[in-house]
């Protein structure tokens, strides 16, 4: 049973929670988000398979996660880059936020979301488990495509983009 870290807003562990349970009950747990960028410059994402328990078939970041209680952000960003998209890549923590918002199913996503970035150049050799397509893309062309079809994003992704394309900025 997976189990996701409960935090204050603080990023302080008060404990765990099996992770449909915390969802179900939107409770505040710890998050990452792995952004993987190229050489150009270009944005690595993912579409969630369509079996996954929320949001599939959506358009996301390279890839995200929760933490395991023995796990920092970055040693679990780099375990969920091989578990979802089949490479690894050096990770630097850059910031984090917190944000609450409502699934397809009834779940609430309430994280405190640590968010990767990390630089690969090759193709990811994805599980298609949890990965049903993947792309590069530039992050202006991310950011046409959002305007235009909001609905083809995940939640999470939408409410960090912003953030994560002036970070790359500075």
């Amino acid at each position: 049973m997976d189990k996701v870290v409960l935090v204050d807003t603080e990023d302080n562990s008060l404990g765990t929670m099996e992770k449909m349970e915390a969802h179900e009950k939107g409770l505040l747990h710890r998050a990452f988000s792995v952004f993987v960028f190229n050489d150009a410059g270009e944005l690595l994402l993912q579409r969630r398979a369509l079996s996954k328990y929320h949001s599939g078939g959506l358009w996301t970041n390279t890839c995200c996660s929760h933490p395991r209680i023995d796990e920092t952000p970055i040693i679990a960003g780099k375990r969920r880059l091989i578990e979802e998209m089949g490479f690894t890549a050096e990770l630097e923590d850059t910031f984090c936020f917190i944000y609450e918002a409502k699934l397809d199913n009834d779940l609430t996503e309430h994280e405190l979301d640590h968010v990767l970035i990390g630089h690969y150049n090759d193709a990811p050799v994805p599980n298609k488990l949890e990965v049903d397509s993947w792309r590069y893309s530039p992050m202006s062309e991310i950011e046409l495509d959002m305007e235009k079809h909001p609905e083809n994003y995940t939640i999470w992704f939408k409410i960090i983009f912003e953030q994560v394309k002036n970070y790359k900025k500075s």
